[in-house]
């Protein structure tokens, strides 16, 4: 049994097949995938005139989280990413177990976010007149040739995300140059505010602002295939990071210098196509859709890809039950079928902004574990910096409570699907966890 689960996994895990720049591209997929087309409207809903500020200060938070990945990733890099980094520090257990699923659940979560966000664009191609049933129908489609495209193999989706991230940069380079053409350069948005925003509307928008940059953990995945990993693992996740803040700064910036807080809201699942329209007209407006379209595209492939490996992973770790419903080939496989499904689920049910905090919270609620995991179990051992670990919790911290309060108040539904997801995993892994011991012993 077990040489052939070490075989199966040599093959799906080539060593060095991965360039620090095929990492930095499929990071800055995964991040600019879902997180700008969707969340530009919903942060700048809580957080109003000071939605720009509020990228910055999320890119900041995800700056102090990185530190915990790439210390962890330059001492242990390998396929298993955050899995991995979990089962370092706390061990084969439930909280390894639970923690993994939020971060696989969350990144499930963030793959419906994106095929929804890939559904409200492209209606705009279609006009106002189309059809209710559209939506949820573009959103199945885009999951579904995510899979296929999956199923095609690992070579031909790293050339793929390579490729798509060029063009996503560029194309969001070029709405946000033509945006800010558009506006006359308009800084003076953020030098004088003009609508107040609460601390905890602000907080809010930040921990949503998060979820833009949390693509950078998927380049954890990779540990085992990146050429010099111990170095570049650590490269990949700062160059990505750094290359979102700069196109998500000019991007908040443009569309602050041509819409209304109001008209970003009253837009807000498709704000960046309707502030290209002051700078290219309509003309503009089909061209952003299609950007969105390509990157929604690349940033659902990235993503399943990714989350298939991860849940393929705690198979392999005996932390989640496996069956094969009858169905041939790799764990891997069968993991992208799961992944499918559930994404599908969420797309169809829930709309962009519940499924956006789902992902916020789960996403979080993890982070925070592996910053507590790394100060308490193995902080010595990789050399990491304690001050640097507990500003990232307490910045966590503090977000997370702006953002449930902010949630009591305006979708109190959101906080119940959590608390009903958060206790489902536990009890679910309790359960699993414990046959297990009794099928050892």
């Amino acid at each position: 049994m077990h040489n052939h689960s070490a075989h199966d996994r040599s093959e799906q895990y080539k060593e060095n097949t991965l360039s620090l720049w095929g990492a930095v591209s499929m990071g800055t997929g995964v991040m600019i995938g879902a997180g700008i087309f969707a969340l530009t409207g919903q942060v700048a809903e809580l957080a109003r005139d000071w939605f720009p500020l509020a990228f910055l200060v999320a890119a900041i938070i995800s700056g102090f989280s990185a530190y915990s990945y790439v210390k962890m990733a330059n001492a242990w890099p390998s396929a298993g990413g955050i899995a991995m980094f979990l089962e370092k520090s706390y061990g084969r257990g439930t909280v390894t177990a639970v923690c993994a699923l939020l971060m696989y659940f969350s990144m499930v979560i963030n793959e419906s976010l994106v095929a929804r966000t890939f559904a409200t664009y492209s209606m705009q191609l279609f006009g106002a007149e189309s059809q209710g049933w559209l939506l949820p129908l573009l959103a199945v489609s885009v999951l579904v040739f995510a899979f296929v495209v999956n199923i095609l193999g690992n070579r031909f989706i790293q050339s793929f995300s390579f490729f798509m991230a060029f063009i996503k940069i560029g194309g969001l380079a070029f709405l946000a140059v033509g945006g800010l053409w558009a506006s006359g350069v308009n800084f003076e948005v953020i030098a004088a505010p003009r609508e107040e925003t609460t601390i905890s509307g602000f907080l809010g928008a930040v921990a949503l602002g998060i979820l833009a940059y949390k693509g950078f953990t998927t380049i954890t995945n990779s540990g085992s295939e990146i050429k010099n990993p111990h170095k570049n693992v650590g490269r990949a996740i700062v160059f990505s990071l750094g290359i979102c803040v700069v196109v998500y700064m000019l991007v908040a910036f443009a569309v602050a210098g041509n819409l209304s807080v109001d008209e970003i809201v009253a837009a807000r699942d498709y704000s960046l196509a309707e502030a290209s329209r002051p700078a290219y007209g309509d003309l503009g407006l089909r061209v952003t859709v299609i950007f969105a379209i390509v990157a929604t595209v690349s940033g659902v492939i990235a993503s399943v890809f990714a989350v298939s490996r991860m849940l393929a992973m705690l198979t392999d770790m005996k932390l989640v039950p496996h069956s094969h419903f009858g169905m041939p080939g790799s764990i891997q496989k069968h993991t992208l079928v799961y992944t499918l499904v559930l994404a599908i689920l969420l797309s169809v049910f829930f709309d962009l902004s519940r499924i956006a905090s789902l992902g916020a919270i789960f996403y979080i609620l993890m982070d925070i574990a592996i910053h507590w995991g790394i100060l308490r179990y193995v902080r010595n051992e990789i050399g990491a910096n304690a001050a640097i670990l507990v500003t990232a919790i307490l910045l966590d911290i503090v977000v997370l409570i702006a953002f449930l309060w902010v949630k009591v108040q305006s979708d109190v539904l959101v906080i119940y699907a959590s608390i009903v997801g958060l206790v489902l995993i536990l009890a679910g892994e309790r359960w699993f966890l414990s046959k297990e011991k009794t099928n050892k012993g």
